[in-house]
C-alpha cells in the first residue's frame, strides 16, 4: 500500500527484504525515482514518461522541499529529480542536503530555467546534472539513465555548453587554477562527493562549493564531468604549479 502525505506527497515503500536478491534479479531491478515539483501536472507528466520507459519506476512524489525529505526517507530511491523553485526549501538547498546526507543517491535538477548561474550553483552543490524541462522525453530519459550509470550527461544542455566552452579555449589561454582548486578538481576526477572532498582536505563543504564555482567560472564548464574532461584535455594538472604556501587556503 502506498503512503499518501497530507502535504501532497506520495510515496511507495521500498521492496521487502524477502524479495529475490540474486545478482541477476538486482541487475534487472528498475531505478527507483522520486519526482519533486510543485506543479502537479509536471509531476504527472514526468511520472508517465519514466513509467512508460523500461528501467524506471516512480516510487514517490513531493510538491515541496520538506515533503520531499519525508518521501525520500520513506522510499530510499536511487534517483531524485528536483525542480529548482520549490516552496519551503528551494531546489538547490534541497539537492545539497540530499547529497550531503545520502551521497549514494543520484540527484538531478530538472528545471525550466536555462540559466548559467543556476547551473553552476546546482552542480557546485553536488548534483549529477542539470536538465531542462523542455528536453524531448527520449533525451530526458537517456540523460537520467546516463547519470544513474555514471557515464556522464552526454545529452544534457549543460554538456553541450561545456563542450563548446572546451572547444573555444586552448590550453595556452586557459586561466590558472590555484593549488587548492587543482586539488578539488583531482578529487572530483576520482568521483568524490563534495562532502568527501571536504573531509579529505580538512575544509567545509561550503568551501568546496566555492572552489568549484570559481573553477566553473574560470574554465567555462558547467558540470563535474565536463570539468574533468576539460582539465585532462588541456593538461591543467601537469601545467599548473602551486602558488606558494598560502595557495591552498
Amino acid at each position: 500500500m502506498s503512503i499518501v502525505d497530507p502535504h501532497g506527497s506520495h510515496a511507495v515503500p521500498p521492496p521487502s527484504e524477502s524479495s529475490d536478491s540474486s545478482p541477476r534479479t538486482q541487475a534487472l531491478e528498475p531505478h527507483r525515482v522520486v519526482v519533486v515539483d510543485d506543479h502537479e501536472l509536471l509531476r504527472t507528466g514526468t511520472r508517465r514518461i519514466l513509467e512508460e520507459t523500461s528501467g524506471f519506476t516512480v516510487v514517490g512524489e513531493a510538491e515541496d522541499g520538506e515533503a520531499a525529505l519525508r518521501v525520500i526517507a520513506d522510499t530510499e530511491p536511487d534517483v531524485v529529480l528536483v525542480d529548482i523553485r520549490l516552496p519551503t526549501i528551494n531546489g538547490i538547498d534541497l539537492a545539497r542536503q540530499i547529497v550531503a546526507e545520502r551521497p549514494s543517491m543520484t540527484v538531478l535538477i530538472l528545471s525550466a530555467y536555462d540559466d548559467e548561474h543556476y547551473v553552476r550553483e546546482s552542480l557546485a552543490a553536488g548534483v549529477s546534472g542539470y536538465l531542462l524541462k523542455t528536453m524531448p522525453s527520449d533525451e530526458l530519459v537517456r540523460s537520467i539513465r546516463d547519470a544513474c550509470d555514471g557515464t556522464g550527461l552526454t545529452g544534457s544542455p549543460a554538456a553541450w555548453r561545456g563542450e563548446k566552452a572546451a572547444e573555444s579555449v586552448s590550453s595556452d589561454d586557459s586561466p590558472r587554477l590555484t593549488a587548492r582548486e587543482q586539488e578539488v578538481v583531482r578529487l572530483v576526477a576520482r568521483g568524490m562527493s563534495n562532502k568527501a572532498i571536504a573531509h579529505q582536505l580538512g575544509i567545509s563543504p561550503r568551501t568546496v562549493e566555492g572552489h568549484l564555482n570559481h573553477v566553473f567560472d574560470k574554465l567555462g564548464t558547467t558540470s563535474r564531468t565536463e570539468l574533468v574532461h576539460f582539465a585532462l584535455a588541456n593538461s591543467l594538472f601537469a601545467r599548473e604549479q602551486p602558488d606558494g604556501p598560502g595557495a591552498a587556503q
